[in-house]
């Protein structure tokens, strides 16, 4: 059986915790961040975690990466 292919796209946008969570950069941050409020800004800054049923699909994705 040959070895499975890596989505190398997933792999540059998800970073992968001690735990084996994801954690996705936060949307919106690249322009028209003057008329957001400051907490929104602030939020903006950490990172997201994936979602369980999204995280599934992820995991079938990145093969050798956990």
């Amino acid at each position: 059986m040959p070895k499975l292919k890596t989505r190398k796209s997933l792999i540059k946008k998800i970073r992968i915790t001690g735990n084996g969570k994801l954690k996705t950069r936060a949307t919106g941050q690249n322009h028209y961040n003057s008329r957001a409020t400051g907490s929104q800004n602030r939020d903006k800054r950490s990172d997201n975690s994936v979602y369980p049923a999204v995280e599934r699909n992820i995991k079938k994705a990145i093969p050798y990466a956990l």
